[in-house]
């Protein structure tokens, strides 16, 4: 059910709750490496090099193509906000995403020296017959493979200073991506063979090399995961990137989801909040348990998260009538305790994600995996980050031709309306 009590939260304690790391706007943050080339060694992990995903399709369909200018116009309004580094997923011929922005940074590089930001470069890997109308064979990959790994190579080559990791592949080894899923010895294969560019002097010998994938793939979760290849392929690496999502589990996994007994005399605004502190609890146990299982098989390797967000609008299983884990106040909380978190423990996180985008979830606006962004499709700013139009972090920025305001026009009162406390009773 939604609050059916009204709260106030005082303006002083709003800006305590969401004050987030930003720099002032439109500078580079002022470090002793600022003046040095960037690598990935010195970027991840640095509390001043946020990092976000950002994929910026405005449209219901990937086919329409963001242009150079709305690429920048994003760049301008990520770069404000004090974020520097992104990630992308593929680099597929018929999506020319990666390269345009890789164009649309080095762009606005030349027209502002003080304008920084980096990539993580995603190359898609997929297994034969994946996303067609013929069975998925997870044991034998895709021939659209080597394509992809060859077209990242070449831009990293072209933008040695913009990108600064590739990542092999995307929730590509889980075994509930049952569309395309690999064996970690395909993974495992591309990642050597970049690897061995680097040594052969045909890739930047400071360029890293990862896969992004779910916990449970590297070894996080259930032990079927734990096989010599997984090894292998931890050792090959220079980071592990893992993702966690405690917004998913609250519907697949909702035990650390549901209010307990004993928090039954608390108000709804209490129960809320204590569901998003275990919320934050259950992305620090899956990064725990990752890195626990890592360290056993390299003790020096680092590891970061690569992907966790909150989605704000869901018509589905998150929604109403689902776990009720939807809307801008809990992102905002998850948000800003995310950071806190990662920047202290100097883990990077690649917050999911930058955008709304409309095309994920085409037949279905209001399903949620369109609203995971910090700012709507049109450019209003969401809750986790209100605290920034307040700072004046955008003023001469827009999207799509609009200037960034707040959503629900900054009301507390109206924001909190749209809250629902966890459902106790839900049985998925």
């Amino acid at each position: 059910m939604k609050l059916n009590i009204k709260i106030l939260v005082p303006i002083l304690g709003l800006i305590v709750l969401l004050g987030c790391s930003s720099n002032k706007k439109n500078k580079s943050p002022i470090t002793k490496e600022a003046t040095q080339e960037m690598t990935a060694a010195k970027i991840l992990g640095n509390p001043d090099y946020l990092a976000i995903s950002y994929g910026g399709y405005r449209e219901k369909t990937r086919e329409v193509q963001p242009t150079i200018i709305e690429l920048k116009e994003d760049l301008k309004l990520l770069h404000a906000m004090g974020i520097r580094i992104l990630r992308t997923y593929n680099v597929q011929t018929d999506l020319p995403h990666a390269s345009n922005i890789l164009k649309a940074i080095s762009q606005l590089k030349k027209e502002d020296p003080s304008f920084e930001m980096y990539v993580m470069l995603g190359a898609w890997i997929d297994c034969l017959n994946a996303w067609t109308d013929k069975a998925p064979n997870h044991d034998v990959e895709s021939i659209q493979n080597e394509g992809e790994i060859e077209r990242a190579a070449a831009l990293a080559n072209k933008y040695p200073n913009i990108v600064k990791v590739i990542a092999v592949g995307n929730e590509a080894m889980v075994k509930w991506a049952t569309s395309y899923y690999v064996q970690p010895n395909v993974i495992l294969k591309w990642v050597n063979h970049l690897q061995e560019l680097k040594k052969k002097g045909d890739l930047p010998k400071d360029l890293w090399i990862t896969s992004s994938d779910d916990f449970s793939s590297w070894g996080g979760g259930d032990e079927s995961y734990r096989v010599k290849d997984l090894e292998d392929l931890i050792k090959a690496v220079d980071y592990v990137s893992m993702h966690t999502y405690a917004y998913h589990n609250s519907h697949y996994n909702p035990e650390f989801w549901k209010v307990p007994d004993n928090e039954d005399q608390l108000s709804d605004k209490e129960k809320i909040d204590n569901s998003m502190l275990r919320a934050l609890e259950f992305a620090k146990k899956q990064y725990k348990d990752v890195s626990e299982y890592i360290k056993s098989i390299d003790s020096s390797k680092p590891i970061h998260i690569g992907e966790t967000g909150w989605a704000t609008t869901s018509n589905g299983v998150y929604g109403v009538n689902g776990s009720r884990a939807t809307d801008e106040y809990k992102q905002g909380l998850y948000y800003k305790q995310l950071r806190e978190w990662t920047n202290k423990e100097r883990i990077s996180c690649f917050y999911f994600e930058a955008f709304d985008e409309q095309w994920k979830d085409a037949q279905n606006s209001n399903g949620s995996e369109n609203h995971f962004g910090l700012f709507t499709l049109n450019g209003e700013a969401k809750f986790p980050i209100w605290t920034l139009v307040d700072k004046g972090v955008f003023d001469g920025l827009t999207r799509n031709g609009n200037s960034i305001s707040k959503t629900f026009n900054g009301n507390v009162d109206a924001l909190m309306q749209e809250v629902l406390v966890p459902n106790t009773s839900y049985n998925r």
